[in-house]
């Protein structure tokens, strides 16, 4: 298993309009059969930042995710012109 962790920080304005678009991002992303969950956060004391929980089941499945075209023309192509910092990271669990 994979989990993905994401951070969005929001150009001045447009907080309303990427909380549409990755809400709709989220909805098509958890339909791909490797994706076991896909939640998105707005952080309460800076609506301008988002946070995306993300679970695979594998590194497969994530890539496979960031070439899906919904990934290309959501993500890529409206949201991410529209953000002034973008961060994410992949971690997993620590062995028992």
């Amino acid at each position: 298993m994979l989990t993905v962790v994401a951070r969005y920080v929001v150009s001045e304005g447009h907080d309303s309009t990427v909380a549409r678009l990755l809400r709709k991002n989220a909805e098509a992303s958890r339909t791909e059969p490797g994706c076991l969950e896909f939640s998105v956060y707005q952080e309460i004391d800076d609506p301008r930042a988002f946070l995306l929980y993300e679970r695979y089941t594998s590194e497969d499945a994530f890539q496979a995710h960031r070439r899906m075209p919904h990934f290309h023309d959501i993500i890529e192509q409206q949201v991410v012109p529209l953000l002034d910092e973008r961060v994410w990271t992949r971690v997993e669990p620590l062995p028992t």
